[in-house]
């Protein structure tokens, strides 16, 4: 039975996959000159946070079918390198970095500096992953989840244009947040703080949490919601560092 059931989050960590893919052909459809460009990386960004919602519900599927697998657990790992890797640095490469160029050998745009800007995303979420794989704390994240790094990167166009943004800052935006993810941040796990949060005991609390959240979704654009929510994530792990180096010094 246990094998049986394994072709349900394996279905779900394929979608993860499939999503990531669409995204990056939706970006390769793209002129950075055109700015017509912006509504495709949009769609892009959407299909990443999509492909988020697959790779919190393929877990979540193998746990409650008890059908956990290696071959699961790795197969998610290739998904999440292509869907929160590969594609959010291709749409920021596209977006921002595209005429990213040094002019060397008296050659004026002869190095693309940005492609190399933009591989530090793969790069790092590789390496988060394969570091996730090797060990990890069953109750904390090492480092910035990638699946929440691709998130970062995938609301970027819902919320901003490219005009609105310095080229320069998103660059420093995009490295910072990739080196989040090799960084030794402790993360605290979104799902064990969720399994805690709809306990029979806090269910009346989870229910008032989850309707307020929903009227905030719906009073207001849901990408400016999500992204309050993602950064209050990402600098929750910089802060808890932050007081724990603090107190180590006093000591």
């Amino acid at each position: 039975m246990k094998l049986k059931l394994t072709w349900i989050p394996n279905t779900l960590t394929l979608g993860n996959l499939t999503l990531g893919f669409v995204s990056m052909l939706l970006v390769a459809e793209t002129n950075p000159s055109h700015t017509n460009s912006h509504e495709l990386y949009t769609l892009a960004g959407v299909f990443i946070i999509l492909a988020a919602l697959f790779d919190g519900f393929d877990g979540m599927a193998a746990r409650a079918l008890n059908c956990t697998s290696e071959l699961g657990a790795d197969l998610d790992s290739l998904a999440d390198l292509t869907t929160f890797g590969i594609a959010p640095g291709f749409l920021s490469y596209k977006m921002f970095f595209y005429d990213i160029k040094l002019d060397i050998f008296d050659k004026p745009d002869y190095f693309p500096l940005g492609m190399f800007i933009a591989a530090l995303y793969p790069i790092c979420a590789a390496y988060r992953l394969a570091r996730f794989n090797v060990a990890h704390d069953p109750k904390s994240f090492n480092g910035l989840p990638s699946p929440v790094a691709g998130v970062v990167i995938g609301i970027f166009p819902l919320v901003f244009s490219v005009s609105q943004v310095p080229v320069w800052t998103a660059v420093l935006f995009f490295v910072i947040t990739a080196l989040l993810m090799v960084s030794t941040l402790r993360y605290s796990k979104p799902q064990v703080a969720i399994r805690g949060l709809f306990s029979w005991k806090k269910l009346g609390i989870s229910i008032v949490g989850l309707g307020l959240l929903l009227l905030a979704i719906g009073f207001y654009r849901w990408p400016y919601v999500m992204y309050g929510a993602v950064g209050f994530y990402v600098f929750s792990g910089i802060v808890s560092f932050l007081i724990q180096t603090i107190q180590d010094y006093r000591v």
